[in-house]
């Protein structure tokens, strides 16, 4: 077994998919209508293998509320890296908001950055 897909509520579709195919350098891999507005939106970083992202557009107020929180502020996603220095710079040059500078751990190099949401996010090279 694995993890398909991770759903990440998001206010709208379309600044979604801009965010991650323009600032994380994600893969837009399925954009497809499933009638009454919603849409089945699934992205990836460049060579993931089997976990994705389902960019699920709130549906209600008690959804909207849980954008950008829905891990009650704490960092919620692990984006690994083979080249965190390359993977940083990348990812600033487009506007990314990293909340510190990066830093050595026993596990890796790490830095924590937001989303477009306030999502928090650990951009990680784990020491291998």
């Amino acid at each position: 077994m694995h993890l398909g897909a991770i759903a990440l509520l998001v206010r709208d579709y379309d600044e979604a998919i801009a965010y991650f195919t323009g600032c994380l350098g994600f893969t837009l891999m399925e954009d497809a209508p499933q009638g009454g507005g919603k849409r089945w939106v699934i992205v990836a970083p460049p060579g993931a293998r089997e976990t994705r992202l389902l960019l699920a557009k709130a549906a209600d107020a008690r959804q909207l509320q849980a954008v950008g929180n829905q891990s009650g502020g704490r960092v919620f996603l692990f984006l690994e890296t083979g080249d965190f220095q390359a993977s940083y710079e990348a990812m600033r040059a487009k506007g990314v908001h990293f909340c510190e500078t990066p830093r050595e751990e026993a596990y890796g190099t790490v830095a924590v950055f937001e989303d477009l949401y306030g999502n928090r996010w650990d951009l990680l090279q784990p020491r291998r």
